[in-house]
C-alpha cells in the first residue's frame, strides 16, 4: 500500500511538473513600431521638409489627428528573456519644416534584431520549389527586350 502510495504521488508531481515545464516553450523577441537608430536621428536636422523627414525615418507611426504639424516614431521591443526597449521620437513640424525634436526612453539604446541561429523549424533546400535560397541575382529584360525564363504552368502567347 505504501509502494502504491508513492507511486501516485509521485506520477502527480511529475506531471505537474511537466505541464508546467519551461524547458520546451520557444520564446521570440516581439518588436512593434517605428525601429529609430542613432543614425536616423543624426540624420535629422532642423529645417527639413516633411518628405526628407519620411525618407529618413519612414512613415511615422502616429500622426495628431487635429493637428498634423506632430508626427511621433514609437518603437517597442519585448525582449523573450528579458526587459523591455521603449523609444519615442516626436518631431514638430511648422510651415512643412521641421523645428523640433523631443526623445524619450531608450533612445541611445542600440538594438539588435537579428535572428537568433538555429531558431525555427529546419529548411531543407530540395524540399524548396525552384532553390529560393539562390540569392544569386538575376538580369532584368531591359526596355523592349523579351523576357528570357519561362514561367511554369504558364501557356505560351499566341503570336
Amino acid at each position: 500500500m505504501q509502494n502504491l502510495i508513492k507511486i501516485v504521488i509521485f506520477s502527480l508531481a511529475l506531471g505537474l511538473l511537466a505541464g508546467c515545464s519551461y524547458f520546451g516553450v520557444y520564446k521570440r523577441d516581439l518588436p512593434q513600431g517605428n525601429l529609430i537608430t542613432q543614425e536616423m536621428l543624426a540624420q535629422l536636422k532642423p529645417g527639413m521638409t516633411r518628405k526628407q523627414v519620411q525618407y529618413v525615418m519612414g512613415s511615422p507611426l502616429l500622426e495628431t489627428p487635429f493637428d498634423a504639424s506632430q508626427w511621433d516614431y514609437v518603437f517597442l521591443l519585448d525582449k523573450a528573456y528579458g526587459g523591455k526597449v521603449y523609444k519615442r521620437l516626436t518631431l514638430t513640424f511648422a510651415d512643412d519644416r521641421l523645428v523640433n525634436m523631443r526623445t524619450s526612453g531608450d533612445i541611445d539604446k542600440d538594438v539588435d534584431l537579428k535572428a537568433e541561429p538555429g531558431a525555427g523549424p529546419a529548411i531543407e533546400e530540395d524540399a524548396l520549389p525552384g532553390n529560393l535560397l539562390d540569392t544569386t541575382p538575376s538580369r532584368a529584360p531591359q526596355g523592349g527586350e523579351p523576357a528570357t525564363g519561362a514561367v511554369e504552368g504558364a501557356t505560351p502567347a499566341a503570336e
